[in-house]
């Protein structure tokens, strides 16, 4: 039987050695600049963004690496997808007949580039909120505690989003249908149903994902949900990772359940 660990590593080199995977994090920290940029020049008093000498105001820029969650999900979903689009889902069966210690090393290495992606999203945000404040003049509003949280939420939450989308991308087998998916859930699904239903707002997994990195609720919605008044309150940071952690536990279980019995060829 293959190690575990010679598993993780092979997942990893596919992952390192695929230039796709370098575009979702080239896209992901293009977006973050663009983004934080515009949110921090936007602010100043009476601005769409309050001023960076504020709490609310320096969060809103350092928790602005959202794009990196994003590109994170369709990563993982594209690392398990790609074996059945490019039909080599047979030979690493085969070489593995026990499919579902596949699966896991998938996710594991899934979600260890997550938190490459994670980091560097986090790393640009806070980057740019942060030399807004130098060049400004201002003090930092909020600790050095707060923005260690803020950093640590980014990493947890696109590994957990990672892992999610590899668990996907296998349930799913098809590749445009899975990065469709995770696009449409992120984006119209969960901006709708947050915008209807307040109260299940924290308990929606991409958005309990963004609220780890500090992120009010709704705040990295890009429909009806976004900046919309609302009478939740975000999830804790253990509760929220805790509901990812359990998102991605249900979702393995049930592509290892299906993958399993299905015929791969």
């Amino acid at each position: 039987m293959t190690p575990m660990t010679v598993l993780i590593r092979t997942e990893l080199f596919k992952i390192r050695t695929a230039r796709l995977s370098y575009g979702l994090l080239g896209t992901g920290a293009g977006l973050t600049v663009l983004f934080s940029l515009l949110e921090a020049a936007r602010s100043g008093p009476g601005k769409a963004v309050p001023p960076l000498n504020t709490v609310s105001g320096l969060t809103s820029v350092v928790a602005g690496g959202t794009w990196t969650l994003l590109m994170a999900a369709v990563l993982g979903a594209i690392v398990s997808s790609g074996e059945f689009r490019h039909s080599t889902a047979t030979l690493t069966y085969l070489a593995t007949p026990h499919r579902s210690r596949v699966l896991a090393a998938k996710t594991t290495a899934a979600a260890l580039a997550g938190t490459v992606f994670g980091l560097v999203g986090y790393l640009i945000a806070a980057g740019v909120g942060l030399g807004f404040v130098a060049a400004r003049g201002y003090h930092v509003p909020v600790g050095d505690a707060t923005l260690i949280r803020y950093g640590l939420g980014h990493i947890v939450a696109t590994a957990l989003l990672a892992a999610i989308g590899a668990a996907l991308g296998s349930l799913v087998r098809s590749q445009l249908a899975v990065v469709i998916g995770v696009f449409a859930w992120t984006i119209v699904i969960e901006s709708l149903l947050g915008a209807l239903v307040n109260q299940v707002q924290p308990y929606l997994p991409y958005t309990a994902a963004t609220t780890l990195g500090g992120t009010q609720l709704g705040g990295a919605s890009f429909g009806p949900a976004h900046g919309a008044s609302t009478t939740a309150a975000p999830l804790p940071f253990a509760a929220a990772t805790a509901l990812l952690v359990a998102v991605a536990a249900a979702v393995s279980l049930l592509t290892a359940w299906t993958t399993v019995r299905r015929d791969v060829a």
